[in-house]
Order: structure tokens, then C-alpha cells, then sequence
């Protein structure tokens, strides 16, 4: 594998860009829309397994820690309040929503931490998100294909 495809893998899974910035940034660097699109759904797709299985594992040894226990409680606070309310009213079809909206700190990380807040199905939560995640990759790549080398450079400056 070349570098931009396991660069495009990571920005995919890494929480502060997820495929809203892989996918512009595969662009950049000269993959083809549909195998930059493929490529970055399908690894943000992994994200709630991810996540389910960090949150189920590893999450209770660290929090343990003071330093980390401050900060992941801050993040389940602002996570409860962005995602419970959509939840709530719309059941897992706004947690597809909630991920699907190309916005920052809406992706797939968010959407998993939610869920795990909420106590939601870990099957049913991950098939709400990876229907968003499918939604956000393909406005994603509607936007760099309308506006391309501008929109990839705006995204690809945010991510260095």
C-alpha cells in the first residue's frame, strides 16, 4: 500500500478529521474521488468497533487515572448533551443524522461515544452510524468534486 492510501486510512479513524478531512486530503494527493470515497467510508466505518471496544476495555483501566477522568468526563458531558437530545426524539435514525451532518465533531467517535453514553444497542448503534458515516462520505465527496482543489486545500490545511 502507498502512503497516501495509509495516510487516507488514518486521517479516516483518527477523531479530529474522520473522512470529513480523509477524503479531501486523498484528493489532494491524486487517488480518484470514488477510491478516496471507498477508502475512507469503509475505514470510518471501523470507528464504533473501535470505540465499543475501547470503551468496554481499556477506558476502565485508564480511568483510574485522575487527568484522564477529568477530561473524559468532560467529553461525555458535551457528548450527552449534543447526541441525547436527537436520540431521544428520533431514536437510532438520529444518530445516523447526527453522524451523517459533515460537521465538525459530529462523525463516527462522537456518534459511538453517544451511544455508549446512552446505553444504546451496540448492534443497532453501529448500523445507525455506519449509515451516516455512508451519508457524510458521499456529501463529502460531492463537495470536493464541486469545488475541488479549493475545498481539498482548506481541509487539507486544517488537518497540519
Amino acid at each position: 500500500m502507498n502512503a497516501p492510501i495509509l495516510m487516507t486510512i488514518f486521517f479516516s479513524i483518527l477523531p479530529i478529521s474522520e473522512l470529513r478531512g480523509a477524503i479531501p486530503y486523498a484528493v489532494y494527493q491524486g487517488l480518484p474521488i470514488l477510491a478516496a470515497a471507498a477508502i475512507s467510508i469503509a475505514a470510518n466505518i471501523c470507528v464504533p468497533l473501535i470505540a465499543f471496544l475501547f470503551l468496554n476495555s481499556i477506558h476502565k483501566l485508564l480511568y483510574k487515572f485522575s487527568p484522564y477522568r477529568s477530561f473524559f468526563d468532560r467529553v461525555v458531558e458535551r457528548t450527552r448533551k449534543k447526541v441525547h437530545a436527537k436520540v431521544e426524539k428520533y431514536g437510532y435514525w438520529g444518530l445516523l443524522l447526527f453522524v451523517a451532518i459533515p460537521f465538525p465533531v459530529t462523525g463516527a467517535w462522537t456518534g459511538a461515544l453517544g451511544a455508549w453514553i446512552l446505553g444504546l444497542s451496540y448492534k443497532k448503534a453501529f448500523f445507525a452510524i455506519a449509515g451516516g458515516v455512508l451519508v457524510a462520505g458521499v456529501i463529502v465527496s460531492i463537495l470536493v468534486a464541486l469545488w475541488g482543489a479549493g475545498t481539498q486545500t482548506i481541509f487539507f490545511k486544517t488537518m497540519h
